[in-house]
């Protein structure tokens, strides 16, 4: 019994000698010695072989003293596993089940059951027509203009047992495929035009176009096939497996002995690609219990010629292109048939008894183990988004005013140089008011920058090294690093977006990237058509987070200002005279900056006022540097999300618990409307389309008086409408520098070149 429990004599009782290669057979003395069994065991075991020689198991079991790497019992049973006819045993009962007729088999690549084939006749063609024979397997494999070598002499070699063979000498192959047929068919003679053979031996010929030089690997001209043979299965049964796995055969024929010689399609650019796909065709035949000869793998090799009598038997073309067409349609046809793909079930199964949903991991808006994509323009803050979701889901906290679930984040970072990295987490955690985090150890951060790979080779190392984390979230951060491929390609994005569901499945974790927007105004567009790319970024997540920048007017700018200015004054008057603060600063006094002015120069020092005049600038700065973004997304799971307004405030986003960005409106792209027709507008119609250029031109020549000069809240104010909406001060800038004939100079307007 080996060390998993399995008794090898069980397993061997499953595997036929006959299929193994003599070095395979060997080995299998070796294990079971290894392993504590007798030569007797090998012995029987090995009896059902046509090649078992009485005594030689009892020669060979006294030489096998053992080495440094041992052959232990793994050996044997990897065999039958190879071979197709392993079922483990453990103390001797299966640990299976009794199959049903519905019963599903998985065992990969396995297509034929050698156990059940039937086998399939191959008779003796009654009419012989030897040089037609020759001729149409000519046809068949070679160009006319290709050199085709052959050999119809032979050498006699003694065996130890004193058995004679006829082995084949190097042969001819100065001739081209059309000069032979044309010879054949003006002859009418193969002995004449190849020279004549020894009818004890045959004839063979080699498969793979030559250079008419000589007959090695590196003389073949095109890896065009590969030969598949059996020494040792009966006839009929390898002529049904090689049919059964649709093999693209070129020529099929009787060798004049116990074997058919499959000439197989391998059409390889190079001598690399030729052994890739002959190991590959080895492999399935291999695994559907033909066993191959796998001494014919080189290109150069020689193969039974049909049209010649071998011991008193026919050397004959059986069958021509059989099986797929090429090695390209059946290589398809193979993988088709082993996906792991589920089957169909029954909703009727299920109906009773629902699987249960994967939990959320952040609320009401994704789902453990699901994709979620984040995309946003340029200085939107992704990477910063994306870092305060690390931490929101590390501690247990809000994100963006979402609810997040306690676990583990893998943060990939592909952008940042890794000091960069580790400073802006600690500069978000700041800024989100954390000093002490208590959870750092749920984050992990890869930090891949100049070490990236597309995404189909980074996706199994990712795997494997997170394998036993157990995160919750995997964060990519670019993807634009990994990604594979035209991002316009559907075809391409769905195979690069696959790559995110082997992460999920094969981690259980959620899997969150991020994306940039395409180009051109997003106002106008639904979240979900917003990233840029084929439309497989809007189809492939299950929960898509967008963020759009909200227009700031200056009024609402100069209210935070205004706000921000206050705070730090009434901050500074409560820090140095809190009792003045509370019975001299009115509620009306903390609405007005001026009024707050005076309080401070009553109550606060003048070198304390300095220091605070100082904050006020700062805070101006950061006013003026802040943007607003309005955020909603497209989910598969959940009800449509409420839009949510954040300000960034660098380096971190801050939910607008205010309401002063509801009201924002987002630019649609389009050229804005002038509400009716008036005099003011020159009498363009509601709805009218104009470019930015000839908006600012037909209001600067309405504005200009020749004297006054025109101020940006002149422009301002001729595209407000009586309701008061029109567009911002940031807008008709924007309006401006996109190729009008004016410019902004300290606020006015002035025609270029002035």
């Amino acid at each position: 019994m080996t060390q998993e429990g399995l008794n090898l004599i069980e397993v061997l009782n499953d595997l036929d000698p006959s299929i193994l290669s003599y070095q395979e057979w060997v080995n299998v003395g070796m294990a079971l010695k290894y392993e504590g069994y007798t030569a007797l065991d090998w012995d029987s075991w090995s009896r059902s072989d046509t090649r078992y020689h009485d005594g030689e198991c009892f020669k060979k079991w006294d030489t096998f003293n053992g080495n440094g790497t041992p052959v232990k019992g793994g050996t044997i049973v990897q065999l039958a596993k190879d071979y197709g006819a392993f079922a483990p045993v453990s103390n001797g009962r299966s640990s299976g089940h009794e199959l049903s007729w519905n019963s599903q088999i998985n065992d990969d690549y396995r297509i034929v059951d050698r156990d059940w084939v039937e086998g399939k006749e191959i008779r003796e063609p009654t009419t012989w027509n030897p040089i037609q024979q020759l001729i149409t397997y000519l046809q068949t494999l070679f160009d006319a203009t290709e050199n085709v070598g052959y050999v119809t002499k032979t050498y006699d070699m003694t065996t130890d047992d004193g058995l004679v063979l006829h082995k084949p000498t190097k042969g001819n192959w100065d001739r081209t495929a059309g000069k032979l047929i044309e010879e054949l068919q003006k002859y009418d003679d193969i002995g004449l035009v190849l020279g004549d053979y020894n009818p004890e031996a045959g004839a063979w010929i080699r498969f793979n176009p030559l250079d008419g030089k000589d007959v090695k690997n590196d003389n073949v001209t095109a890896y065009k096939y590969a030969l598949v043979e059996s020494d040792n299965m009966d006839i009929a049964k390898q002529n049904a497996i090689l049919r059964e796995l649709e093999l693209p055969i070129a020529t099929l024929t009787h060798s004049g002995g116990k074997s058919l010689h499959a000439i197989v399609k391998i059409d390889a650019a190079d001598y690399t690609e030729y052994k890739q796909r002959v190991e590959y065709v080895y492999n399935i035949c291999k695994k559907n219990g033909f066993t191959i000869d796998t001494q014919n793998r080189n290109p150069s090799r020689l193969s039974r010629m049909p049209g010649v009598m071998r011991n008193g038997k026919k050397q004959f073309l059986i069958d021509t292109n059989i099986g797929k067409h090429d090695y390209n349609e059946w290589f398809e046809w193979i993988e088709d048939l082993n996906d792991d793909l589920p089957e169909p079930e029954k909703l009727s199964d299920t109906w009773d008894d629902m699987p249960d949903l994967a939990p959320e991991l952040i609320k009401g808006v994704l789902r453990q183990g699901h994709k979620m994509l984040i995309a946003g323009a340029s200085k939107a803050g992704k990477s910063f988004a994306l870092i305060e979701m690390s931490i929101a889901i590390a501690e247990g906290m809000q994100w963006l005013g979402f609810e997040c679930v306690q676990g583990r984040v893998l943060y990939v970072n592909l952008e940042l140089d890794r000091p960069s990295c580790l400073h802006r987490f600690k500069d978000v955690y700041n800024g989100l008011g954390i000093d002490k985090p208590k959870n750092l150890d749920n984050i992990d951060i890869w930090n891949l920058r100049s070490k990236a790979l597309p995404m189909d080779k980074l996706a199994p190392k990712l795997i494997r090294r997170a394998q036993k984390r157990n995160y919750s979230a995997v964060i990519i951060d670019p993807i634009y690093k990994v990604l594979t491929g035209d991002e316009n390609s559907a075809e391409q994005m769905a195979h690069f977006t696959n790559q995110f569901d082997k992460v999920a499945t094969e981690l259980g974790a959620s899997v969150i990237y991020c994306h940039h927007h395409s180009k051109g105004s997003q106002g106008g567009k639904k979240s979900m058509d917003r990233a840029s790319g084929s439309g497989v970024f809007a189809r492939d997540p299950d929960a898509i987070i967008d963020l759009v920048e909200l227009d700031l007017t200056d009024d609402l700018l100069d209210e935070q200002k205004k706000q921000a200015h206050i705070s730090i004054i009434e901050s500074c008057i409560k820090a140095t005279n809190n009792d003045y603060f509370y019975q001299k600063v009115t509620l009306e006094d903390k609405n007005s900056i001026a009024a707050m002015e005076n309080h401070a120069e009553i109550a606060i020092p003048l070198h304390q006022r300095i220091e605070m005049n100082k904050q006020r600038k700062e805070a101006s700065k950061a006013v003026d540097n802040q943007s607003a973004w309005r955020i909603d997304g497209t989910l598969r799971e959940f009800a449509k999300m409420d839009e949510v307004n954040v300000w960034f405030k660098y380096p971190v986003h801050i939910v607008d618990n205010t309401g002063v960005l509801a009201d924002i409106e987002l630019d649609d792209g389009l050229p804005y409307k002038k509400p009716k027709k008036s005099p003011q507008n020159g009498g363009e119609k509601e709805g009218g389309k104009k470019s930015n250029t000839e908006k600012i031109d037909n209001a600067m020549a309405m504005l200009d008086d020749g004297v006054q000069p025109i101020l940006l809240e002149d422009l301002k104010a001729f595209f407000t409408d009586k309701k008061g909406k029109g567009p911002s001060e940031k807008t008709i800038r924007r309006w401006i520098k996109e190729g009008s004939h004016y410019h902004v100079d300290n606020c006015q307007i002035k025609k270029n070149g002035d």
